[in-house]
């Protein structure tokens, strides 16, 4: 029956079957997962994608393009992973440190982009930063915590205790908060830890510190992050100003930001991600910084939480949030 099936064959047929195995191989399988919703990581999976389209990576077309949350469940983040393997994909993609670690864990054969990792090598992720050494690179969003507890100052001059809210099961976190307690006693201040490890812990945590400190500094947590809204509202209460690392919190009710645009961040893993579908090594491909920083200020948020934004810190500002 075969051999019958193939001596029927026209040429053309066989020409236009070849043309087709061609367009297939061009195809594309690209897995990407996050651990938790929140506008930073909305932000950085649309630069991750918009690089990909850039480079003729077209969602539906020239692109198999699968999205998974976690819901900041890390029993499922690692599922999700597990799947992804499973499926066989030519590049993984994982926003956020958790995202990360879980798809390392589940293969070492597969490339894996990394995006919005705080500090990759204190994670366990890479080598080093120039040369990664194993299947995963990608881009970190590391910030100067120094000039972070010097906007507190601005802000809060006669700050003595500053409140930090954190997930203390998250690596990066966890290393985030050892270097602000370090430059914490450099500038004179106490730091007061608050720890949260799901987002729906994040007001109780908050809370834990009303009567205790001046600020409260949220970094670069996911966990935290994706629940703002709730040291917002502890702030507001009880007068206590709410300074952030993400600029997108301060869109959502912080008083202040120093950060990167999260596109950014994603940006700079799309370029990674496009290199490394084109051919390229991830072991040899250095952990992508983004320099840019940004000052956002909500002074609505800062009269509700008894303090007044000084002009020249206005005028420094990339972003006014109304």
């Amino acid at each position: 029956m075969k051999r019958t099936l193939l001596s029927g064959l026209t040429l053309a047929a066989l020409l236009a079957f070849g043309a087709a195995a061609v367009e297939a191989q061009e195809n594309v399988s690209v897995k990407l997962s996050y651990i938790v919703d929140h506008p930073a990581i909305e932000a950085a999976k649309d630069g991750i994608v918009a690089e990909l389209e850039k480079a003729g990576y077209v969602t539906g077309g020239t692109m198999a393009l699968e999205v998974q949350s976690a819901q900041g469940n890390m029993t499922t983040q690692a599922q999700i992973n597990t799947k992804f393997v499973g499926d066989q994909p030519d590049l993984i993609i994982a926003i956020s440190t958790p995202s990360a670690q879980t798809a390392m864990a589940a293969t070492s054969d597969i490339p894996i982009v990394f995006a919005a990792v705080t500090d990759p090598l204190e994670a366990g992720l890479v080598d080093s930063y120039e040369q990664p050494g194993r299947n995963l690179t990608g881009s970190s969003d590391k910030t100067p915590i120094d000039r972070h507890l010097e906007l507190i100052r601005r802000i809060v001059p006669g700050a003595a205790r500053v409140g930090v809210v954190y997930n203390g099961g998250e690596a990066n976190s966890v290393a985030q908060v050892s270097v602000v307690k370090a430059e914490a006693e450099a500038a004179g201040l106490q730091i007061v830890e608050a720890t949260a490890t799901q987002s729906s812990a994040v007001l109780d945590a908050a809370r834990s510190l009303v009567g205790k400190v001046d600020a409260i500094y949220v970094p670069t947590d996911s966990t935290v992050v994706s629940a703002i809204e709730a040291v917002v509202r502890v702030g507001t209460e009880a007068g206590i100003p709410v300074i952030a690392a993400d600029t997108a919190s301060v869109e959502r009710g912080a008083i202040a930001a120093l950060g990167f645009d999260y596109f950014d961040i994603g940006a700079a893993a799309g370029e990674h991600a496009v290199a490394i579908l084109k051919g390229a090594d991830p072991a040899t491909l250095p952990v992508r910084f983004v320099d840019k920083l940004e000052l956002y200020l909500n002074p609505k948020s800062a009269s509700e939480m008894g303090v007044e934004l000084s002009q020249d810190l206005i005028a420094e500002a990339a972003k006014i949030v109304e």
